[in-house]
């Protein structure tokens, strides 16, 4: 026998598995619950979530009424429960101290209990037979190819959420394949109580399958919107699909002078029978000014400042001019400059492409030589799919340094290539990674004039991956490793700035920067033909703010190849603050393999994580 069943009861079970329930408590009377003849594993977990009797039972002692208004009200919220897993004959009951709600005695005998004493609350589940869904119809013209999202076949238990659902999954679907204008009605249901099964129809109508017409863009004040059509990734005419159009939303978020943007389909077709779009869209200040200040034990303090221009000419150009002073505060390293322009030209020749000129002066005075030096460069950067990029670019640096008391001029011209991975899904520098790995090989061949007039290739792997163990972001395991190696040469004969180096921030964490590796008989660094080092690091949120690490580091510079040198080892803990500009990060290490001369610890204060 057929019988309405009681969708009302379906929409419930969607309600209670979105919506959990809340009471107040006053303090009179404590009880314990005890909840039998429920399944174990997600069932019994939501019921629980659904009684108020187990979700306020830690808010304290309440009136003896109050409890048992709450039992009674916990008959149908647990009932509901039941009936959002597909278990539509189920029967709840509750006795508190063996009685009834119901029961004229309950109060007198709550009354009559021990102070102190908790009240035993039993509520007992008869979950009943699992119904299951039996036919699915689909009422209106349904491309065959879309069917398949609606994810409901014969058989499968009739859960709520999952009914209620794939209509909406249907939908997306629908509109992912043109049909912009698609509409699926709330499911109708009909019980069979003795086949224990749930028949359910969706009216959907679909319309026609249309094409993208005009586009306007509302919001533009300062950005051409010649610009923002070239940048656009949809045009007139394509297929309406949904997907698309989010990427093309996406795409102009992602060119940096926008704060905001959305977009809204029509409601009604243009007279070309076509779906006009209109995005909206918020221009982000032109200007911006920005601080970084660092500190660690070995380089002292560094502070830099950087002014920076969005939209230069209308057209997403970006002009950053930056300033920064270091060494302040050092006991191995002199104060020093870095001072900076760059110019970054975006959709230069090709949609995912930028144009980038770079014009920098350097001075620092290192514990390993002194330098100052002036470098031009340029590169073309090509963002190949959501995952790989890669830069190509040639540089020109004039470079004066000294080492050991001994001043040598060059003139450097080199080609850098680069071909980086990223799975982590982080766009922004003020996010930290939680799953996901960054990758890059880095290939620099470099012909310095001056000194031995040598040339050579300069090759480095790096790659950072990241485990999110809570499946909330905040027990995350870090791991990092950097291998390099330079071809051609010897370590003597190269620019001793374009040597490898080992310690510090960078690399091995309780050694001093550039203090691993080859060494002068003063004990001062020589620099390196090859790099490694490895890193894992345990980052652990702590309430809304705080954070906490411990890491371990371990690597060598030599020269010879890679993974053949002394391996020093570095271990420490570090705190974290996180604000809205990133996590302030303090970090302390010791060193765990003894180096002569070296320094008992380093602390590291910077923004962001070290990796």
């Amino acid at each position: 026998m057929s019988v309405e069943p009681r969708p009302s009861r379906l929409i419930a079970g969607l309600a209670f598995l979105l919506l959990a329930g809340a009471a107040s408590a006053a303090d009179q009377q404590a009880y314990k619950v005890e909840i039998t003849g429920a399944d174990p594993g997600a069932v019994n977990a939501a019921l629980r979530d659904s009684s108020q009797l187990v979700t306020l039972a830690g808010a304290g002692p309440i009136p003896a009424f109050a409890l048992i208004n709450r039992a009674r009200s916990d008959v149908a919220r647990i009932q509901t429960a039941l009936d959002s897993f597909g278990y539509y004959q189920n029967s709840v009951s509750i006795a508190i101290a063996g009685l009834s709600p119901n029961d004229p005695e309950l109060p007198d005998r709550l009354d009559d209990m021990p102070a102190g004493t908790p009240a035993p609350v039993k509520i007992t589940v008869t979950m009943g037979p699992l119904y299951r869904i039996g036919r699915v119809t689909l009422a209106g013209a349904v491309p065959a190819s879309d069917r398949g999202a609606l994810g409901v076949t014969s058989g499968d238990p009739a859960v709520a959420r999952v009914i209620l659902d794939a209509g909406a999954r249907l939908v997306t679907a629908l509109q992912e394949d043109g049909y912009a204008l698609a509409k699926v009605e709330e499911p109708d249901v009909t019980a069979d109580d003795q086949a224990h099964t749930i028949d359910v129809t969706y009216k959907v109508s679909t319309g026609s399958q249309l094409q993208i017409g005009a586009i306007t863009f509302k919001g533009l004040k300062d950005v051409h919107e010649s610009f923002v059509r070239r940048a656009l990734l949809i045009h007139p005419g394509e297929r309406y699909r949904t997907s698309r159009i989010e990427e093309a939303r996406q795409g102009l978020t992602g060119l940096g002078v926008f704060s905001g943007v959305s977009v809204q389909a029509g409601d009604h077709l243009s007279a070309d029978g076509r779906i006009p779009l209109t995005f909206d869209l918020q221009e982000r200040p032109q200007h911006a000014v920005t601080f970084t200040g660092t500190y660690s034990t070995d380089l002292g303090l560094n502070l830099g400042t950087t002014w920076l221009h969005r939209n230069l000419f209308g057209n997403a150009e970006q002009l950053n001019l930056t300033a920064a002073g270091s060494g302040l505060g050092s006991a191995t390293a002199g104060l020093g400059y870095n001072i900076g322009a760059q110019y970054i030209q975006p959709l230069f020749l090709e949609r995912d492409q930028v144009l980038e000129f770079d014009l920098t002066g350097i001075k620092q005075q290192l514990d390993a030589y002194d330098q100052t030096a002036e470098t031009l460069a340029g590169f073309v950067r090509r963002k190949f799919s959501k995952l790989w990029t890669g830069s190509a670019g040639l540089s020109l640096t004039h470079d004066d340094v000294t080492q050991e008391g001994r001043n040598h001029l060059y003139e450097l011209i080199a080609a850098p290539v680069t071909v980086s991975y990223d799975s982590t899904g982080i766009t922004d520098t003020l996010t930290d990674p939680v799953t996901g790995l960054r990758a890059a090989l880095a290939l620099t061949p470099t012909h310095a004039f001056g000194g031995d007039n040598v040339s050579f290739l300069v090759t480095q792997a790096t790659a950072s991956t990241y485990f999110d163990i809570g499946g909330d972001g905040r027990s995350v395991l870090a791991m990092r490793a950097i291998a390099a190696t330079i071809f051609g040469g010897s370590n003597l004969s190269m620019p001793p700035d374009q040597r490898l180096y080992a310690g510090g921030s960078a690399t091995v964490r309780g050694y001093a920067y550039q203090s691993l590796g080859p060494q002068f008989p003063d004990r001062k660094p020589v620099g390196a033909k090859s790099v490694d080092s490895a890193t894992m690091e345990f980052r652990q949120r702590i309430g809304a703010d705080w954070g906490a690490a411990a890491f371990v580091d371990v690597g060598q510079a030599g020269s010879g190849t890679p993974f053949t040198g002394q391996i020093y080892a570095g271990a420490g803990i570090g705190a974290r603050y996180y604000t809205s500009i990133g996590a302030v990060r303090v970090d302390a290490a010791v060193p765990l393999v003894h180096l002569p001369g070296g320094d008992a610890f380093e602390l590291y204060i910077g923004l962001g994580q070290a990796f």
